[in-house]
């Protein structure tokens, strides 16, 4: 699975996986039309049988011809308008959508991971404060999950598409998974302490992205989750606490 990486890092991964996207507004607008011509090899002359024409003028050979014919511009428009029903209309430059969707979909496939490692947590949870610590990590994963959906659709909101797969998060994350045959209890609430911190850190790194780029919307989703994330690490923090002689 993924390792630890920088946001940006992982936003340009994220764009060199979505090359066919393009630069230019116009060019979003010139992409609208969701046709796409399809080659088909002619059909054989009268008298003439398929076994004569011969391997070499199969349909896909045809295809494989008239492809490699195609300039690299002309590959790319086929491209964009092969995406084009996805490209769903915002004011926001090509190039700002490009960034926060790229800072987004990291943050997404963190929270998925997030998520994973915290049930995990809550459903090999031992010893004495078994309780409270398991129904502790319940709730934060349910909070944890709330957040997949309206990250995920923003995204598309701004015309760009979010992940597809288990694969596509694995790639994605930067959340270390852990997948030891036994933790204790006090490593789990200190391990996922460090997530959220982590995960609030980068937080806020993608407000200033939305910033820069005037998207207040995402802007303000994003403080919501940033004061759950420190909520989160607040109770891990003092849950791990050891006590005194008195109990406190």
């Amino acid at each position: 699975m993924a390792r630890d990486g920088g946001l940006h890092a992982s936003g340009d991964e994220w764009r060199d996986d979505h090359r066919g996207d393009t630069e230019d507004d116009d060019d979003r607008v010139s992409a609208a039309s969701p046709t796409i011509a399809v080659v088909t090899a002619a059909p054989a002359e009268e008298g003439e049988s398929q076994e004569e024409i011969g391997d070499d003028c199969s349909p896909s050979t045809e295809r494989d011809a008239i492809v490699k014919k195609l300039s690299a511009k002309e590959i790319e428009s086929l491209k964009l308008r092969q995406a084009a029903p996805l490209v769903t209309p915002t004011d926001l430059k090509t190039a700002a959508t490009k960034d926060i969707a790229g800072a987004m979909n990291a943050i997404l496939a963190d929270v998925f991971a997030m998520y994973l490692k915290t049930k995990n947590f809550h459903w090999h949870m031992s010893g004495p404060h078994f309780r409270d610590y398991h129904l502790m990590l319940d709730e934060q994963a349910d909070q944890l999950y709330a957040m997949t959906d309206p990250i995920a659709e923003r995204i598309r909101k701004i015309g760009r598409p979010t992940l597809r797969s288990i694969g596509h998060i694995g790639r994605s994350q930067r959340v270390l998974d852990n997948d030891a045959d036994y933790v204790e209890p006090l490593d789990m609430l200190a391990e996922l302490r460090e997530d959220n911190k982590t995960l609030a850190e980068r937080l806020r790194e993608v407000h200033g992205v939305c910033d820069e780029h005037g998207d207040i919307a995402t802007a303000s989703l994003i403080e919501v989750w940033i004061d759950e994330t420190e909520k989160r690490t607040w109770f891990l923090f003092e849950a791990s606490r050891q006590g005194d002689a008195t109990g406190h």
